[in-house]
């Protein structure tokens, strides 16, 4: 005998983040770029990164071209988050 459950939220932003926790989350993405691109033997300046997007532009276009996947999955994501694939 099946029982079929539908669990519903009685509040749906529940499982919404905060923009404090948005912000965590961006920046730990931006610091596995950071330990990524050490791995190539370039540095990060995380500061640097968030402001310039002349700078974000040019260290995002060196991760998408390294040959290590994760390195490039993740400067994908941080170039969304950064908003740089709207300009």
């Amino acid at each position: 005998m099946a029982v079929n459950v539908s669990v519903r939220s009685p509040n749906p932003r529940m499982n919404a983040l905060s923009h404090r926790e948005t912000e965590a989350l961006s920046l730990v993405e931006i610091i596995d770029l950071k330990w990524l691109l050490a791995g190539e033997g370039l540095h990060l300046h995380v500061e640097r990164l968030q402001k310039d997007p002349v700078y974000a532009r040019g260290i995002l276009g060196a991760a998408a071209e390294s040959p290590n996947q994760a390195l490039r999955a993740v400067a994908g994501r941080v170039r969304k988050l950064l908003h740089l694939d709207e300009a």
